[in-house]
């Protein structure tokens, strides 16, 4: 690699007004200060139970106008975009590598200027250059694609993809791999600026092939031919000898690589050196965590790599005898220590009341002020505000990868909380967590809880999940003083929101007695509930939105509280309308199956005082169950619901059975819930399970049917 730095931007500047040339000479001046904050957006995508994936990027776009016309109107930079287009394809390499460097820095944080060097094809013109003459150039025209993977998520990768950047990738794999090897072997041979831009050009092309692995299946499959693991692992391996940003980038695009990916996957796990690797990390939390030092975006990165190396281990279970990780608890010894304190110890309204603090004394656009010497380092403001979104990125890894965890709780564990030792880090005392509820410390506390049989996951983890969906200030603030950190306030809302779903669901699969501590369901749905308030009305909110999403996972917690403490939870009649109203909005039937799972729960509170919403959730759920008005899935439940809330004749609920004829309403739909079950398509994809559900539901409704007849009540 050649590590001469040029030292200007040459005559990149000629072609420009005065106006477009001082935007630039700011961004050229500031561009190596401002790279790292394009760091790996931490935004891994997990799959959740509502719509796959998340944006893998920094600030998601959706909201703004589509077009060129649109981007030329909206972005202050229009005359900029032209020339440094027509340089990147100079017969000069200064002009070349400069022009790399303002595309990079023209879209920081400006959708806009990005969307219009996308329609000068941008991405086609910086894909060339990775294959330039001169070694420079290529370094920063990966830096330009990396930071356009992460500043424009799906659309550009994907044209990436279509453009064919894997080409020039895959030559740079063994190259890297050379010269890294030599670093690592002679340190001291080789110049530290020489090693800074092998680090910095390696963690460029490792991050375009983690954004290219989440665009599609496609993509996702042509990465895994690369076979990456060794490559990879040897970042993880030398970390102490290497720069940690490279090490966690290496550790992300791994992470993402043996998610559901067997190839990736056996390839991983055959090597035990790489699993032993794993380990070293993950056990290294405890030093991690207690180190207090200066850096603190280091420790951040060093928190997020042990994070990443669970989450990693997880993937590549389970882990068969001869190996010594097969007999380990992983979840239980291994995750949970190192996930628990990361949750427990957040504070939205800290990091919120932070970035109010720091852009209410910002002096981040005195850059922008004409003829203003340029630092070359970054402000205080900058930095603190980097500081705040590296820790809720952590936060929100920690939560990804926690939903798993979540979705898999282990049976309860009996009076665990008696028997553990206090010395067991799995058992990570969050007593003193305070709730995030208005009034909840003002709530009466159960003397009975701590002796309620419950899984481990409880006492660990839920009194700082019920705080992480609590919305801030920021969380949904447009246009907010820092977009990075309302977008991440989003996401960990989600994530939350996530791991509660799929814990409350597992928990009301399991045998237990949870369900018998009142006190604690009701509290819970409260704070839920509290949480919805704060985010504000559905209706209201845009599709694909952080706001939307938080609704339409949070109806899935409502669902799966319900099923815990079914009967015992006390209906409002304005929750029960907006479950009524964000179903009659959702078209997905995924989203509409948990709006009436969460109405039928509460339809079931075993009190006279409650029939007035027996009755409404009824008349509801009766009409869904008309041909054509709503999908299969939907219509399904709908029936389902219905038998279980009046499956009990003795029941208060009998009286608006009666009352609403409702036994021969489902009599009448039993021809089609028939159809409906005939009409689904085994070959579709869950298409068998689909089947097999509707089938059981339907022969429900037919014996429930008859034995309501058979009472002649």
């Amino acid at each position: 690699m050649v590590v001469t730095l040029l030292s200007g931007p040459a005559n990149i500047l000629s072609d420009l007004d005065e106006t477009s040339r001082d935007a630039v000479e700011i961004s050229l001046h500031h561009h190596y200060c401002a790279r790292s904050v394009h760091s790996p957006p931490w935004e891994n995508p997990r799959k959740s139970d509502l719509c796959g994936r998340h944006n893998p990027v920094r600030v998601p776009d959706s909201h703004l106008p589509k077009g060129l016309d649109a981007a030329s109107s909206t972005s202050n930079k229009t005359e900029a975009v032209l020339p440094i287009i027509t340089k990147i394809g100079s017969a000069d390499p200064v002009e070349r590598k400069w022009a790399c460097v303002a595309v990079s820095n023209l879209i920081y944080n400006d959708p806009c200027t990005r969307r219009l060097l996308q329609g000068k094809n941008v991405v086609g013109t910086l894909i060339g250059r990775l294959t330039d003459s001169e070694e420079e150039v290529v370094v920063e025209a990966a830096g330009a694609l990396r930071n356009l993977c992460i500043d424009g998520g799906y659309e550009i990768c994907a044209e990436m993809y279509n453009k064919n950047i894997l080409a020039p990738l895959a030559t740079f794999i063994p190259k890297i791999s050379s010269i890294l090897a030599q670093y690592v072997d002679s340190p001291i041979a080789a110049p530290e600026n020489a090693r800074k831009v092998v680090y910095e050009f390696a963690e460029n092309v490792i991050t375009i092939l983690w954004c290219l692995s989440e665009t599609s299946n496609k993509a996702l499959n042509a990465v895994s031919d690369l076979a990456l693991v060794p490559f990879l692992m040897s970042f993880l391996s030398s970390r102490d000898r290497l720069p940690l940003s490279t090490v966690t980038s290496a550790a992300q695009c791994l992470y993402v690589l043996t998610e559901d990916n067997p190839p990736v996957v056996n390839e991983a796990r055959a090597n035990f050196s790489n699993v032993t690797c794993l380990l070293e990390i993950a056990k290294t939390h405890r030093d991690v965590q207690d180190v207090k030092g200066k850096n603190a975006a280091g420790e951040e990165r060093a928190v997020a790599l042990a994070i990443l190396a669970c989450g990693i281990l997880r993937n590549l279970a389970p882990f068969l005898p001869p190996s010594s990780i097969a007999s380990v608890d992983l979840d239980k010894e291994i995750i949970l220590p190192v996930l628990a304190p990361v949750v427990s110890s957040a504070s939205l309204q800290e990091a919120t009341a932070a970035v109010r603090e720091l852009t209410e004394n910002s002096d981040a656009n005195q850059w922008a002020t004409k003829h203003q010497t340029i630092p070359d380092h970054k402000s205080e403001t900058e930095v603190g505000l980097e500081r705040v979104e590296t820790k809720l990125k952590t936060v929100q890894l920690a939560l990804e990868i926690l939903t798993g965890v979540c979705a898999t709780l282990p049976d309860p564990d009996y009076g665990s909380e008696a028997t553990a030792s206090p010395d067991d880090s799995a058992t990570y005392d969050v007593s003193d967590c305070a709730m995030a509820v208005d009034g909840a410390a003002d709530q009466p506390v159960n003397s009975h809880a701590s002796n309620v049989a419950r899984p481990s996951f409880l006492p660990t983890l839920l009194e700082p999940l019920l705080a992480l969906i609590q919305p801030t200030e920021l969380s949904f603030l447009t246009p907010s003083p820092h977009a990075p950190t309302t977008s991440a306030l989003g996401a960990i809302h989600v994530a939350a929101f996530e791991c509660l779903s799929n814990a409350f669901l597992a928990l009301a699969a399991a045998p237990g007695s949870a369900g018998s501590d009142v006190y604690a369901g009701q509290r819970v749905w409260n704070t839920v509930w509290a949480a919805l308030v704060g985010a504000g009305n559905p209706m209201e909110s845009a599709p694909g939105s952080a706001r939307a999403a938080v609704w339409d996972i949070a109806v899935g917690v409502l669902w799966g509280v319900g099923a815990v403490w079914t009967g015992k939870i006390v209906p409002e009649e304005a929750q029960v309308q907006a479950l009524i109203s964000l179903c009659n909005s959702r078209e997905d039937d995924a989203i509409r199956v948990k709006c009436i799972g969460a109405l039928s729960v509460i339809a079931q509170h075993v009190d006279p005082a409650s029939l007035d919403a027996n009755r409404i959730i009824a008349s509801y759920l009766l009409g869904l169950l008309v041909p054509g008005r709503t999908g299969t899935e939907t219509m399904l439940q709908a029936a389902e619901s219905l038998i279980d809330i009046f499956a009990d004749e003795r029941a208060p609920a009998e009286a608006n059975f009666r009352a609403g004829n409702v036994l021969a309403a489902l009599e009448g739909a039993v021809d089609d819930v028939r159809r409906a079950v005939k009409s689904i398509d085994r070959k579709k994809e869950g298409g068998r399970e689909l089947k097999r559900h509707g089938e059981e539901v339907r022969d429900n409704l037919v014996a429930f049917v008859r034995y309501r007849r058979s009472l002649g009540l």
